[in-house]
């Protein structure tokens, strides 16, 4: 997902922020008042599944938030930057409000997932993110970009050329970025391969590929842990459905055997680098309530729901674009 940059990096979420987008995310992805867009309108099937998938999400305020996201016609808001925050004793979230990197920490240094837009966005928020929550950026050793788009590799260079991160991503992404930025882009480093198994410090982040929003997308899966308490997170690396029939059906078959890779590992964690889950939401809850309920924790069925909201609202974009006559 890569819309334009504009955002306000002023300082954290303000309560009242907040407070509006909980709101609107709750208003907008539940029931009746998400509205689909003219397409969707006019095709019976494609509203079916959106209604499939609004009634799979309930009042869940997560699954609720990817179907505003996903509804065609929806322009997700680019909200300000948020304060660095803890999800989980060794996963912190650097955010510049519309998209976020995820910062593993293991024993023997940092796994960084997405480096955001730009060298300046390392330097004023990944850097200082990190030493705010007691981490060395100095330790980042792995820079696992999900996809090949400028809003999640814009840092990447200035942090491998500073400190010796090595940069990884998928060879099809490498190919792409070097066909679509080649001046912005971070020099290629080392591919992913599908199902890689990326180890650091006694942690194993698995890398499965998802193409679809670009054509390869990785989607990685992260054991994580507060005090005794040990979970898996699943993290879906591109959001934004593409617009041709083939790649809408490359992207649900991603979704699907991601879904399915997912059970099987227990995932029972929902994380995102763009805030259409209610991240951001839920990060500030955290931050308010650090020794209550950690809301990234959905539990393995809320988790798997997730992903289930996700194939029923591409299997209504995709009833779309046949009822319009899109083909590629």
């Amino acid at each position: 997902m890569a819309p334009s940059p504009r955002h306000d990096t002023s300082g954290p979420l303000s309560r009242r922020r907040f407070g509006q987008l909980a709101a609107l995310a709750l208003a907008v992805g539940a029931g009746p008042l998400a509205l689909p867009g003219p397409a969707a309108a006019q095709s019976t099937g494609a509203q079916t599944f959106y209604d499939h998938a609004r009634e799979l999400a309930g009042d869940d305020p997560v699954p609720c938030a990817l179907v505003t996201a996903l509804t065609p016609g929806m322009t997700f808001p680019l909200p300000p930057a948020s304060a660095p925050v803890r999800l989980f004793d060794n996963i912190t979230m650097l955010s510049a409000g519309w998209v976020s990197a995820m910062a593993v920490l293991t024993d023997d240094g940092i796994v960084l997932i997405d480096a955001l837009t730009s060298p300046e966005e390392a330097e004023s928020i990944l850097v200082p993110g990190l030493r705010a929550l007691g981490a060395d950026p100095a330790t980042i050793k792995y820079i696992v970009l999900t996809h090949g788009h400028y809003d999640h590799v814009g840092g990447a260079q200035l942090l491998a050329d500073r400190y010796g991160s090595r940069v990884l991503m998928s060879p099809a992404d490498w190919d792409l970025l070097a066909r679509t930025r080649p001046d912005n882009a971070p020099a290629r480093d080392l591919d992913i391969m599908d199902g890689q198994h990326l180890t650091l410090g006694g942690t194993t982040i698995r890398l499965h590929y998802t193409p679809g929003h670009t054509p390869g997308t990785v989607s990685p899966v992260i054991p994580v842990r507060a005090g005794q308490r040990r979970h898996t997170a699943m993290m879906w690396g591109g959001m934004l459905p593409p617009t041709t029939l083939p790649e809408l059906r490359t992207y649900l078959a991603s979704a699907r055997s991601f879904r399915a890779l997912a059970v099987r590992a227990g995932a029972d964690v929902e994380l995102s680098n763009h805030p259409n889950d209610y991240g951001l939401e839920r990060a500030e809850q955290l931050r308010d309530q650090p020794d209550g309920p950690n809301p990234f924790v959905l539990g393995r069925p809320r988790t798997e729901r997730f992903m289930a909201v996700m194939e029923a609202m591409l299997s209504g974009r995709i009833a779309d674009a046949e009822a319009t006559g899109v083909r590629d």
